[in-house]
């Protein structure tokens, strides 16, 4: 196929996955708290995922707590539009949930997710700062009066800063002597959270009343508030870098992902594409490099058959590894799509390839409690004994992270239940040592070494 034919392509497969890109971006970019309005978008989301493509409802759910760092506005919809989906689909573990998500939803619904968090770290989480009449209700909503009145009060500081688990992480690079060093968690300033709110008003007013500094973070959540007026004025005083351009993915604003690529020749990181599900982002970054087999690799995470069907078919590279390592075999696993993995191995995937990590298709199917798709891997010949980097296996990382039915799983199919990892500690050290009742029951009842030296 020939340069000139890509558009075509890329017009044709917008076309194709309009639906998943449509309720995607209409998710990312939430605006309503009405519960009519939401329950519209859910029988959307169970008609053009679920149904149409057969997305797995825990995916949907953990994608929907992705969200919420990004557009917290409207937290308390995206909980309940994750209700609605786990009502339906009867829905109650859901791995690698977002704490801060998963800890709001244990409280409005009485439900645990994510049965492997711990609660005991939301005292440090800081999620009750939107409350009435505070200064950061009022720039959420950019309640200007509110916002004047909150500076006019006594021991007000306009240096203030906040660190919630509500917002993105805020890493502030600090450099020396040229040299990068490790990033620390600094919060976010009053301009820098209008920014991300899109909070005009208040974003003049600090700019006016306390000349606040714009900074390359303000630029950067400004592509998350989506506000152009306060956009083009962080563009006149600092320049976009490769967060940017995460942010603008995460909006799933296709003309911020273009502008940056055009304007400022900034490369879209399919990475971010996957994890963010822009499916928009990922076609024009396709569009823009012309190459099946870099492609492929992502193209699993979306796990959409049809759409991983199209690159094989046009000869992209099936063990093909991203900057991690990973294959498509891994992102299925990860994402328990026993119906990507199938397909990936009857073209000839490498079952026992491992990531940078050391870690198999297996490992991660067995840190994510992925059984349907172990089960698969293990009948189709992978190594239940194959060990990462750290000497692990994938029974040590069930064991490790919860995984109870992936862990019966390896145990029936017989993984050697007393072997030892690189540090000394076999599975049922490493679930004794996590305070993992469950899996240190199953293991004992497997025959575990109960009496093993350290």
């Amino acid at each position: 196929m020939s340069e000139k034919d890509i558009p075509k392509k890329y017009n044709e497969l917008r076309s194709i996955y309009k639906d998943y890109i449509d309720v995607y971006n209409l998710l990312y970019q939430l605006k309503t708290e009405n519960e009519e309005e939401l329950n519209s978008i859910y029988i959307m989301i169970k008609t053009e995922l679920t149904e149409s493509i057969k997305l797995l409802p825990q995916n949907i759910i953990r994608d929907i707590s992705n969200m919420v760092p990004y557009n917290n506005r409207y937290t308390k919809s995206y909980l309940l539009l994750a209700k609605f989906i786990s009502d339906e689909y009867h829905v109650t573990n859901v791995r690698y949930v977002e704490i801060a998500f998963n800890f709001l939803f244990y409280k409005e619904y009485g439900i645990k997710l994510d049965k492997s968090s711990d609660f005991e770290e939301i005292k440090s989480l800081n999620l009750d700062i939107h409350t009435e009449n505070t200064i950061y209700r009022a720039i959420m909503n950019d309640d200007k009066e509110t916002f004047i009145s909150c500076t006019e009060r006594e021991g007000f500081n306009r240096y203030q800063t906040l660190k919630s688990k509500l917002y993105p992480k805020s890493k502030e690079r600090e450099e020396l002597r040229s040299y990068i060093y490790s990033c620390s968690d600094r919060g976010y300033s009053l301009l820098e959270l209008c920014c991300y709110h899109g909070a005009v008003d208040c974003f003049k007013f600090l700019r006016t009343k306390f000349k606040s500094e714009i900074t390359q973070k303000c630029l950067q959540l400004s592509f998350l508030g989506r506000s152009k007026e306060i956009m083009s004025e962080c563009l006149k005083h600092k320049k976009p870098d490769e967060e940017c351009m995460k942010y603008a993915i995460i909006s799933h604003n296709i003309d911020f992902v273009t502008f940056l690529m055009n304007e400022y020749k900034k490369k879209i990181d399919v990475y971010n594409c996957r994890v963010f599900k822009n499916l928009e982002s990922f076609l024009v970054y396709y569009d823009q490099i012309h190459n099946y087999h870099r492609c492929i690799v992502h193209s699993a995470g979306f796990t959409i058959p049809s759409l991983l069907e199209y690159f094989i078919s046009h000869g992209g590279f099936i063990n093909k590894s991203d900057k991690y390592g990973e294959t498509s075999l891994h992102y299925a696993a990860r994402y328990n799509s026993k119906e990507i993995a199938e397909r990936l191995l009857s073209r000839g995937a490498n079952i026992n390839k491992k990531d940078n990590s050391g870690k198999t298709a297996l490992h991660i199917a067995a840190m994510v409690n992925s059984k349907e798709v172990a089960e698969l891997l293990l009948s189709r010949g992978a190594n239940i004994n194959e060990r990462d980097n750290s000497g692990k296996t994938a029974l040590h990382i069930a064991a490790s992270k919860n995984s109870k039915e992936t862990l019966e799983l390896l145990i029936s199919c017989g993984a050697n239940i007393n072997e030892k990892a690189n540090s000394g500690k076999s599975a049922l050290r490493i679930a004794v040592w996590q305070n993992h009742k469950e899996i240190v029951e199953v293991l004992i009842a497997y025959g575990a070494n109960i009496n093993e030296k350290k």
